[in-house]
């Protein structure tokens, strides 16, 4: 990471000064599928999950925003408006400042946009692994390679193994693997079965990270 405390500091002031606090159950939406972003929203706690609605109607998971996250990213930078949905997976607190204040103020802060340059090259790196994640030849190894992925962003120990600490439905994963969600549910049956994976709801605990390593190789 190339950004340290100070400059993160600095972009949080940036929110602190100017953002208007705003709270969400879990399944709200904080920007409707279709709808032009109201702003710039700074996760303070919560998890935020970001997708596109398919032509036949199905979502399509793209990244989810955890604390300490600013989103749109993409919008925030370019003003490249995609007509993706945000929505709370967890009770969720942000704190949100228009565009143009998020322009003016980075500008008048530099070292605010270190944090900025962690953030898009996290989110690089993510849709660059879900690429590479194709090349695997069949669905659970790609599903296998999908957690991992997820584990290691969003993953807190457990007494049984790494908890994914964000919801995760089968149409979530089957999107993120190029799967359908009967095989990708199917997958997963079979991942639990053999005792590698929990699933408690959507929330998903990997009970053994080097044996699913293994299935990889």
């Amino acid at each position: 990471m190339i950004a340290n405390l100070k400059q993160m500091a600095e972009l949080v002031d940036v929110f602190s000064r100017y953002g208007v606090r705003k709270t969400y159950r879990k399944g709200d939406f904080v920007i409707h599928p279709g709808e032009q972003p109201p702003g710039v929203f700074y996760i303070i706690r919560g998890i935020v999950k970001a997708y596109i609605v398919s032509k036949s109607g199905e979502e399509n998971l793209l990244i989810i925003r955890k604390q300490d996250e600013i989103f749109p990213l993409i919008w925030a930078i370019t003003g490249q408006d995609r007509s993706v949905a945000y929505r709370a997976l967890a009770p969720t607190v942000t704190l949100e400042i228009t565009k143009q204040q998020f322009e003016t103020e980075i500008s008048n802060h530099p070292g605010a946009l270190a944090p900025l340059l962690d953030m898009t090259t996290e989110m690089y790196r993510l849709h660059s692994e879900r690429i590479l994640n194709l090349e695997y030849k069949t669905v659970q190894k790609r599903i296998v390679s999908y957690l991992i992925t997820m584990s290691n962003r969003l993953g807190v120990e457990a007494k049984d193994g790494i908890l994914i600490e964000a919801p995760l439905r089968h149409q979530d994963i089957a999107s993120s693997v190029n799967a359908t969600r009967e095989t990708t549910s199917r997958e997963i049956s079979a991942l639990v079965k053999k005792g590698l994976i929990s699933k408690n709801k959507s929330y998903y605990t990997l009970k053994n990270i080097d044996a699913l390593k293994k299935l990889l190789k």
